[in-house]
């Protein structure tokens, strides 16, 4: 992990050590994608058996999971396992149901009534990672939301395993969602068949959930086609960074760097600290414990291109991470309920030492599908909103025609739309016939 001392850098050096390590191959991926893409739409199901071949290593006669599949899955799922998901489960449901945005109605002006309803959007795509950690928890986070919002039609993509078949626990979490269709696909083509629709895949209305660079840049492509599908966020590598005091645990501090650096070789995790003690503390403690990882091999390619970054305050660790805008964010100082009001962008916030990131990725009840790559400047995590349209109603009654009309004709003149005034006229017009009479 590079050590860096902010104060010693200029502007350039800055950006650079906040630059994503996806940006540097975005050309090459773009390119990929675009093929992928222009395959599926051209050939089909025929493209997405080539491709997996290609990628996945596996011949496949039918994507769709079956029923026999299924069941396969849940036997083959250990109970403890079966019980954790059902618990986290439980959970997500709980927090995400308190969190559904309710309809709402004000009479603006008397006569004049505007509504805000909602719908749920009809068919979803989701996409669900398996490559080298398969993430069932991923399968909870996006199901469970979009059964909430009452979606018609849930469809999930996951990559089929080395033998064919997807990953158990990735089916029996889906199953725990009634109704959720799952199909063996990976990668981008799995993006474009989604978006475009096959003969096995039905287009989707939007696309939701994370994945490496390929993915995260089909879902780019296909929402920029005419008539291709929303998606719920850039969501790609995964990220993310501490900000630690001299108080913090240097074991935990680790940990937590190495439970995103282990996600994949293109994630990236920063240590924003103005204690050298406790810098030198955690690289330290990152060695000793990369030596009992299973996945070391993954997180040493990732904790290369990320940084240990020493400043003179704290104040200024939080300026740098409200220009990195991380998807995850742990707040490792003490008294941290105080610096949540200086936090202006970040996809999910971590406070305190006993709050290890992994328990929002799986069961503290909220959504791990964040905005990465620097999105959560703009963007929030996955919701049950995200999988809902939100429609304004208005209802004008003659009275309020008369009320509101002559503002809506001036602004219309103003503007040289005469025809959106004359809508407006007749109506006025007619409604003082109708008083006179």
């Amino acid at each position: 992990m590079n050590r860096i001392e902010w104060s010693a850098l200029d502007d350039a050096a800055k950006a650079q050590v906040l630059q994503r390590p996806v940006q540097a191959v975005s050309v090459t991926v773009r390119d990929a994608v675009s093929r992928i893409r222009a395959q599926v739409a051209a050939e089909g199901d025929a493209a997405l058996r080539a491709l997996t071949t290609q990628f996945d290593g596996v011949d496949l006669d039918s994507f769709e999971v079956s029923e026999a599949e299924f069941a396969t899955a849940e036997a083959a799922v250990p109970a403890s396992l079966r019980d954790a998901m059902r618990e986290a489960a439980g959970r997500i449901e709980a927090f995400h149901r308190a969190g559904i945005a309710m309809p709402y109605a004000v009479e603006t002006a008397p006569g004049l009534l505007c509504e805000r309803i909602q719908r749920p959007i009809g068919r979803v795509g989701l996409y669900v990672p398996a490559g080298s950690a398969p993430l069932p928890s991923t399968a909870l986070m996006l199901t469970i939301p979009a059964g909430l919002a009452g979606c018609r039609d849930i469809i999930l993509c996951t990559p089929p395993r080395a033998g064919g078949q997807a990953d158990p626990a990735v089916l029996v979490a889906a199953r725990m969602t009634p109704g959720v269709r799952v199909f063996k696909l990976g990668g981008a083509q799995a993006i474009a068949a989604m978006a475009i629709g096959t003969e096995s895949l039905p287009r989707c209305d939007k696309l939701f959930g994370p994945g490496n660079g390929y993915v995260d840049e089909a879902k780019r492509q296909v929402t920029q086609e005419l008539g291709g599908p929303a998606i719920d966020m850039p969501a790609g590598p995964s990220e993310v960074l501490v900000i630690a005091d001299a108080g913090a645990d240097p074991a935990f501090v680790a940990a937590d760097l190495l439970s995103q650096a282990e996600h994949g070789p293109d994630s990236q995790v920063l240590l924003l600290t103005d204690s050298p003690p406790l810098l030198d503390a955690v690289l330290a403690q990152l060695q000793a414990q990369l030596e009992v990882l299973p996945r070391a091999g993954i997180a040493r390619v990732a904790l290369g291109a990320s940084r240990a970054v020493l400043v003179d305050t704290l104040e200024t660790a939080f300026d740098i991470s409200n220009s990195y805008a991380p998807e995850h964010l742990i707040i490792a100082v003490r008294e941290p309920q105080a610096w949540v009001e200086r936090i202006l962008s970040a996809g999910s916030i971590f406070l305190g030492d006993w709050t290890p990131e992994a328990l929002g990725d799986y069961c503290s009840g909220s959504n791990h599908v964040l905005p990465t790559g620097g999105a959560a400047r703009g963007w929030s995590g996955l919701s049950v909103s995200s999988f809902q349209k939100a429609i304004t109603v208005q209802t004008a009654s003659r009275e309020g025609i008369v009320n509101t009309g002559p503002c809506a004709a001036t602004l219309a003149h103003a503007e040289g739309l005469q025809a959106h005034a004359r809508a407006v006229e007749l109506r006025l017009e007619r409604a003082r016939l109708e008083v006179a009479a």
